[in-house]
């Protein structure tokens, strides 16, 4: 097999599409239902498509670690230091290394999928699926993969830049019937970190029920900071809205870096995940109007024919 520079499509992916291309069949994981769908807003499937990244996530930022809560009271014997703040990603915080690693892993293997979409003469892909998972036997490694089906418009148009989306091939052709194209499949990401103060150990132990509110504002952070990446990516790619596909919310808690040996806090992490394809409208020729036919009762008919001749004649006033 030869090397791979990392540009293009890597030689397995380039065999298996020239392969495909050769044999004269395609292969996708659409339903016969998906199929009819596809084929009746104007467009045929060419191949099932995919494309894969390994990264390593190595450690970043300030106490080498991406979860730093920033809190200036960590190191402190006493948690009675003030409220604490949400270090977010979206604001700068050492997370924010992280999430543009796992970003960049995403695009890889989004860039891929849609070159073998090209290479096949497609104009877009459908039904496609993203995925993380930790790669086998390299614990600081993910695989982040994605895998749909290119599809290619039997018209002459074509799109500067295949599609990419999450939608089935019901949702597809819904899509392309109502005046709306699919533009870009988009993850918008947030990690935010809290540290668990005063206030938030004492609500969070209490023995009456009530509201931690520190908790209450980390999620809510996280999560309005990963829709707002997400909406800022739909306004890059040219989008006029965003279909979401999936969402994601962990929280777990790790001990803050920021304290000593003798001082063990904790810290809270978020992290929200947001994936969605953003869409937008295209200029359809509007429908010819519709003529409305009127069957006059009676002695109606003689009148509305004269009428009409009358109207018809040179000069006649209208």
């Amino acid at each position: 097999m030869p090397e791979w520079s990392g540009a293009g499509l890597p030689p397995a992916a380039a065999a298996r599409v020239a392969e495909g291309r050769a044999s004269g069949t395609w292969s996708s994981a659409l339903s016969t239902g998906e199929f009819a769908a596809i084929r009746s807003v104007g467009f045929e499937p060419v191949g099932q498509v995919m494309g894969s990244a390994v990264y390593h996530v190595g450690r970043s930022g300030q106490y080498w670690g991406y979860h730093n809560c920033l809190y200036p009271g960590a190191g402190r014997a006493t948690g009675r230091y003030g409220p604490a703040g949400i270090a977010l990603s979206g604001n700068g915080a050492p997370s924010a290394a992280l999430v543009q690693v796992l970003d960049s892993a995403r695009r890889s293997a989004l860039g891929r999928m849609t070159a073998e979409c090209a290479a096949l003469g497609g104009d877009g892909v459908v039904a496609a699926q993203l995925t993380m998972a930790p790669f086998p036997a390299a614990p600081n490694c993910l695989e982040f993969k994605v895998i749909g089906t290119a599809v290619r418009a039997a018209g002459p148009v074509r799109p500067r830049h295949p599609f990419t989306c999450h939608l089935d091939g019901q949702g597809f052709a819904k899509l392309i019937a109502a005046g709306w194209v699919p533009v870009d499949l988009l993850v918008g990401m947030s990690v935010g970190v809290r540290h668990d103060d005063y206030t938030t150990t004492r609500q969070s132990n209490s023995w009456s029920n009530q509201e931690v509110d520190g908790w209450t504002a980390l999620i809510h952070h996280v999560r309005a900071d990963a829709r707002a990446q997400l909406y800022r990516q739909g306004l890059v790619r040219g989008g006029d809205g965003v279909i979401l596909a999936d969402s994601d919310l962990r929280l777990w808690e790790e001990r803050c870096l920021g304290s000593t040996q003798n001082n063990e806090q904790t810290d809270h992490v978020a992290d929200s995940t947001l994936i969605g394809t953003t869409i937008a409208r295209f200029a359809v020729e509007p429908a010819a109007p519709r003529t409305l036919t009127v069957m006059p009762l009676g002695g109606g008919g003689d009148r509305l024919r004269r009428r009409l001749a009358q109207a018809g004649r040179p000069g006649a006033r209208r």
